[in-house]
This record gives C-alpha cells, sequence and structure tokens, in this order.
C-alpha cells in the first residue's frame, strides 16, 4: 500500500523537503485561483480580471481597487492550520523536514509551528511603506480605511506579497533550490506544478524519493517514487 511506502520512507529519512502550493491551504478553506471553485473561475462579476487586479502595475495606477479586491479575496485571517500544515510541523519537530517552501501567502505553516518556512510569494502578515519601508502588520492593513497610508511619511503600504510582473526574492529562491537540491525526499503537494519559476524547482531535485500529493496529475506524476491523487492533509496525517 502506497501510505505504508510513504511511512517507511518517511522513517528512513532526515533530509526531507515539503514544496507545496495552493491545494495546502484551500483545506484551510482558502479557496485557490485556478480550479473550477477558484478564484479566477468565480469572480466573474469583477470590472477587471484578477490577474490584472493582483499586477504591480495595477497597485500603483489603481491601488484603491487593488485594496478592494485584496482585503476580501486574498486575506483570510480566520483560516486555522489543516492536518498537512500540523503534520509537517510535527515532522520537523521530529527532525525529519529540513525546510517547507511554500507558495501560499497565508502563514498557515508557521502558524502550525513549522519554523524554516520559505515563503515564494511573501506574505500577508508583512506590509511596508513604499516611500520610507516601515513595516506594517495584518491589522493595520484590514482596519485602513481605503488604501493603507503610512503613519511616518504618508507614503502607501504595499503588502510583501510578489504581485504579477514583479520577480521572486532571489534569496529565498536560492535557499529554496539549496535545499531541494541536497534533499534526500522531496514531497510536492497541493500544486499542479505548472505556474512557472516555482513549478521548475522540481528539477533541482537529485534524488529518487519524489512524492507527488495533489488532486489532479502534474508532468512530473512519471518521474515521482509515489503519487497520490488525493487530499493532502489526509495523506499526510496518516503517513506520519
Amino acid at each position: 500500500m502506497s501510505i505504508e511506502k510513504l511511512k517507511k520512507i518517511i522513517e528512513e529519512s532526515n533530509n526531507i523537503v515539503f514544496f507545496g502550493g495552493a491545494g495546502v491551504s484551500t483545506e484551510s478553506n482558502i479557496p485557490d485561483f485556478r480550479s473550477s471553485s477558484g478564484i479566477y473561475s468565480t469572480e466573474s462579476s469583477l470590472k477587471y480580471p484578477p490577474e490584472m487586479i493582483l499586477s504591480h502595475s495595477f497597485f500603483v495606477k489603481h491601488t484603491e481597487d487593488f485594496y478592494s479586491f485584496y482585503k476580501t479575496k486574498m486575506i483570510y485571517k480566520e483560516a486555522k492550520p489543516n492536518d498537512a500544515h500540523i503534520a509537517l510541523a510535527e515532522l520537523e519537530k521530529r527532525g525529519k523536514v529540513k525546510a517547507v517552501i511554500t507558495q501560499n501567502i497565508d502563514g498557515l505553516h508557521q502558524m502550525a509551528g513549522s519554523k524554516n518556512v520559505l515563503e515564494l510569494h511573501g506574505s500577508i502578515y508583512r506590509n511596508y511603506c513604499t516611500k520610507c519601508n516601515k513595516y506594517f502588520d495584518l491589522d493595520y492593513i484590514i482596519e485602513s480605511t481605503s488604501i493603507p497610508i503610512c503613519d511616518e511619511c504618508n507614503g502607501t503600504v504595499k503588502p510583501d506579497v510578489v504581485l504579477y510582473e514583479e520577480s521572486l526574492d532571489m534569496n529565498v529562491l536560492d535557499r529554496a533550490l539549496k535545499y531541494i537540491q541536497e534533499a534526500d525526499v522531496l514531497i510536492v503537494g497541493g500544486t499542479s506544478l505548472t505556474v512557472y519559476p516555482a513549478a521548475s524547482l522540481v528539477q533541482y531535485y537529485n534524488g529518487d524519493k519524489l512524492i507527488l500529493i495533489n488532486k489532479s496529475q502534474t508532468q512530473y506524476d512519471r518521474r515521482a517514487a509515489l503519487t497520490f491523487n488525493e487530499s493532502i492533509g489526509k495523506v499526510l496525517k496518516q503517513a506520519i
């Protein structure tokens, strides 16, 4: 049985890296972008497409419209870690998981107890003034009326999330690549591995224990030692 094989792989390794996408958070009731129930499919009434709203140029030119969408569709402060987040935090505590690399911006891995989390696309919990770089927490964004303005210099506050047209933080990306290259086991979960550059990270894995957990098939399925087309929380909970 595949779960038994996964259990054995986890038991025998102390150098596991996890790479996760939106599917890790959907089990905490945070919608993804591209599925049939995702933001891109369900927000047909918007004046602008979500891809445009979540771009750097839109943020600069239509900041009020950006924040109207961002506050209602990108922030889920009530969301709680699910079984996947909890299992990964437990495996890190046991010295097995060395790093969690995530495309999500919701901070749920840290909330579950994971310490070494590499956030490729940033976090809703960090926000900075575009003029003086002063830091603001999430509550400052939520409580602001319309556009959050810096209380020091009156600059516009921007979430520390990677928007379309922006590049990833090269320091975070380099660290992620290093962990993946040196991993004994790479578990990839909740991502269809179609969004670049994050999807190309799997190519840097040199081992033979690639585990894929995703509800739909991916382009890497044939390379994987094990594939699970089911709930990531259920699989990881059973495997630890």
